[in-house]
């Protein structure tokens, strides 16, 4: 009796159940808050937690993981991109055996220079897992890494769950790999590992998913694989080809950024701050013996061995999906205020939905309906062809309504190939937006190029596409301050600046290529908005442009760019304020403040320190206004 009531303590305090808004019917918390650091002795450390999930009788639709990081309260915010796993292990009591199955890999961001109030929200499609995620599971978070234990992040688990009839029901759930893989090692070849897994569907099946987490670490010599190079993976069924791929990512177009270290650098089917979305593969159900295997490109590593291919693939066997017309709206990626799609966003027209055919019969046909709330009803013929499962972005006409501040966007899918769908309910969605920036008609484009302008290209279009303003790559020498004076209608416009070469204006662990920036300003040179230099592919502005837009001066329209971010000795500081202000700089390392520069009466200029004297070392520097933290950024001292 004792082990049941100590037992069913550990679930209620370890987890939440409760409604929760939007679509989902309940939300699972299986860690709120916890603080999570490295476990410098074994190089991996574990936070297990458990929660109460809907019982067997339930029937469930849609299971969403959400996992949050954020700034932890009791310590500094952690430095490095280290991979973490989120596993599945009991199930139903704490004397049950191990399941040992991974629900999801999470690839942790640079922290280094994020404020003390940041927090970042990936989410990943866990559904797959439903016949499993019941009534109380044990959830563990292992965080790898080897940085101070000093330093953590703040580490919530969410589910959110939908009930409502399986598009198909599965029945089992099956191992195909799951470990670390060596690849390149000439006396342990990866072949070795990846033999084809042999199996028999079960009597009801119809099909199988193969689910993948697959990412590469290590850097050897001569291609630093597996981290920092591009091989190809194959998948076969029964010896056929079903998948062939290059497992490589680009880590420039990266939602989150800046970062504090070399997050723009491409990587082997990841990216600093990133939630993996898994390989999913359907194959139909075949009678007798059938197998699966993974085949990697060949290679071998001349020095250093000691690259790694870590993998885990599982078999899902489901039922045959319960009807033949079922069409799901996934998300709304425009208009939204998702973190995840913050580069899209705010926008001022085309909306991009994500659908998702779960019918038995092809999706040829759809109709979308879409609207902000409280304007006029737009509608859509979506034409295609999507199989059982497939999803596609589809990109909607028109411009985006919207009030100034917060908005809701509307979109449902009605009559998949003119048929009555089977499950109504995720047909439709309702996104939080907020509006866009409100300029004037007219205001200037001061842009310093960097040491390679031929990598960066300005263009402003308006809502019919047309490009009203752009600075070619072949109009601009290396170094040098442009100032383009633009005149516009009232009207909803995008300003684009993109990056050829994927590392932004400035990127601290590339010098040789200077520092440049892009400033909006009024026509009293007050800066009405400031783009990001450190911003990996470019960035993107929508906004409305009227008559009588007054600047908003409760948001400070702040300025700071500090160059070299690598250096021996000289670092230099320009900061632009809205009103002469006290700044503050201090640099800092492992919370400890080494050094305090005061400026009073300051509003922009340039300023120089002299950090030879510092040991050779990553510092943070941050910068206060009026005793307000303003920026915070990494530099390093070689």
């Amino acid at each position: 009796m004792k082990n049941w009531i100590s037992f069913f303590i550990v679930i209620f305090i370890g987890s939440g159940f409760g409604w929760a808004s939007g679509r989902s019917d309940a939300t699972v918390t299986t860690h709120e808050g916890v603080t999570i650091h490295t476990n410098v002795a074994e190089g991996m450390n574990y936070f297990p937690s458990w929660g109460v999930f809907p019982s067997i009788e339930e029937d469930i639709r849609q299971i969403t993981m959400k996992v949050t990081l954020g700034h932890p309260d009791t310590m500094a915010i952690a430095h490095w991109d280290y991979l973490d796993f989120i596993y599945l292990r009991r199930k139903g009591g704490v004397n049950k055996p191990s399941r040992d199955i991974e629900i999801g890999r999470m690839l942790t961001p640079y922290g280094s220079s994020f404020k003390d109030d940041w927090q970042f929200t990936w989410e990943v499609d866990v559904t797959d897992f439903s016949m499993l995620l019941r009534d109380s599971v044990e959830i563990e978070y292992m965080h790898s890494g080897w940085e101070p234990e000093t330093l953590g992040w703040a580490l919530t688990v969410d589910f959110e769950i939908v009930l409502g009839p399986p598009a198909a029901k599965p029945i089992s759930i099956t191992e195909i790999y799951n470990g670390r893989y060596p690849y390149g090692n000439a006396e342990d070849p990866i072949e070795n590992h990846l033999t084809p897994f042999s199996f028999e569907f079960e009597e009801k099946a119809d099909f199988g998913r193969i689910r993948i987490q697959h990412t590469g670490h290590g850097a050897d010599s001569p291609r630093y694989c597996s981290e920092f190079c591009s091989r190809w993976r194959e998948v076969l069924f029964n010896g056929a080809l079903i998948d062939h791929r290059a497992l490589w990512k680009d880590c420039g177009a990266n939602p989150l950024y800046p970062q504090g270290g070399t997050w723009i650098h491409d990587r082997a089917y990841w990216c600093p701050g990133d939630l993996q979305q898994p390989d999913l593969f359907d194959v139909a159900a075949d009678a007798g013996v059938n197998t699966i295997q993974f085949v990697m490109e060949p290679y071998i590593a001349t020095a250093n061995v000691q690259a790694e291919e870590i993998i885990s693939a599982y078999l899902i066997q489901y039922e045959k999906p319960a009807n033949k017309h079922d069409v799901a709206l996934v998300d709304v990626i425009v208009p939204s205020k998702k973190q995840l799609y913050s580069r899209q966003n705010p926008a001022v027209f085309n909306p991009i939905v994500v659908i998702k055919n779960l019918g038995s019969e092809p999706l040829e046909k759809i109709e979308i309906l879409y609207r902000t709330t409280g304007f006029k009803q737009k509608k859509f013929i979506w034409k295609g062809y999507l199989d059982f499962n497939e999803t596609e972005q589809v990109t909607l006409p028109g411009e985006i309504d919207f009030k100034q501040g917060g908005n809701q966007f509307e979109v449902s899918l009605e009559r998949p190939n003119g048929q009555k769908d089977a499950w109504e309910k995720d047909n439709f969605l309702i996104q939080d937006f907020e509006g866009p920036k409100v300029l004037p008609l007219q205001f200037k484009v001061q842009y310093k190029s960097n040491n390679k302008p031929e990598e960066n290209h300005l263009f402003m279009v308006n809502s019919k596409g047309d490009t009203i303003y752009q600075r070619m790559p072949e109009q601009c020498r290396p170094n040098e301050i442009y100032v383009d004076t633009v005149t516009l209608k009232s009207g909803n416009y995008e300003f684009h600046l993109t990056d050829s070469a994927g590392d932004g204006l400035e990127f601290w662990a590339r010098p040789q290529s200077g520092y440049g920036y892009l400033r909006l300003l009024d026509m009293e040179d007050n800066i009405i908005h400031p783009f990001i230099s450190d911003c990996g592919n470019g960035q993107f502005l929508a906004f409305k442009a009227e008559l009588n837009a007054v600047r908003d001066t409760s948001i400070s329209q702040s300025a700071f760019f500090l160059y070299p971010r690598r250096t021996k000795k000289n670092i230099e500081l320009d900061a632009f304020l809205p009103t002469p202000s006290t700044l503050r700089v201090q640099f800092m390392t492992e919370g400890v403040v080494l050094a305090v520069h005061e400026y009073y009466d300051f509003k922009g200029g340039s300023i120089g320190f002299d950090i030879g004297h510092l040991s050779p070392a990553r510092y943070i520097v941050e910068i206060y206004v009026n005793d307000e933290l303003m920026h915070r950024n990494r530099i390093n001292r070689d």
